[in-house]
C-alpha cells in the first residue's frame, strides 16, 4: 500500500503495537458491531465490541504477532496477520469498516486453520469469562 494509512487504521497499529485497550472505547462508533469467527451472533454495542477486542489483545499480543499485509479502500481495511499462540500458526484477517467521523463501525475477525479457531475458541471463552 502506498502513503499514509487512514487515521482509524493507523490508531488501530498504535493501540495492536501498545496492548492499549483502554485506547478502544475512542475508536469505537456507539453502534459498533463485532463479528467473532468463534460466536455465531454478531457482538453488538461499543462496550461489548470494546471487551471482545481488549480479551483478543490479550490473547494474540505475543511477541510473534504481525500484520503482513493491508488492503484499504473507502472506509474499510482488510488486514492479514499471523502469530503462532501454543506452537500454533495462526492466520487471519481484521476487516475493519469505519464511518465519517474515523471511528470503527464494524469488525470481523475471520481465522485459518481449523486448529487455530478451536486454540482461540478456547483462548477467548476463557479470558471473556475471566471479565465476568
Amino acid at each position: 500500500m502506498s502513503g499514509a494509512a487512514p487515521a482509524p487504521v493507523a490508531a488501530w497499529h498504535r493501540l495492536v503495537q501498545a496492548r492499549d485497550a483502554a485506547g478502544l472505547p475512542a475508536l469505537l462508533a456507539d453502534d459498533a458491531v463485532f463479528h467473532s469467527p468463534v460466536v455465531h451472533s454478531p457482538q453488538r454495542g461499543r462496550a461489548l465490541v470494546q471487551a471482545y477486542l481488549g480479551a483478543a489483545m490479550q490473547v494474540f499480543g505475543n511477541e510473534s504477532f504481525r500484520y503482513v499485509r493491508e488492503l484499504v479502500q473507502g472506509r474499510d481495511a482488510v488486514l492479514e496477520f499471523e502469530v503462532e499462540i501454543d506452537g500454533v500458526q495462526v492466520n487471519g484477517v481484521d476487516m475493519i469498516r469505519w464511518n465519517e467521523e474515523g471511528r470503527i463501525v464494524d469488525f470481523k475477525v475471520m481465522l485459518r486453520p481449523l486448529k487455530a479457531i478451536d486454540l482461540i475458541h478456547r483462548r477467548m471463552a476463557a479470558m471473556l469469562q475471566a471479565r465476568g
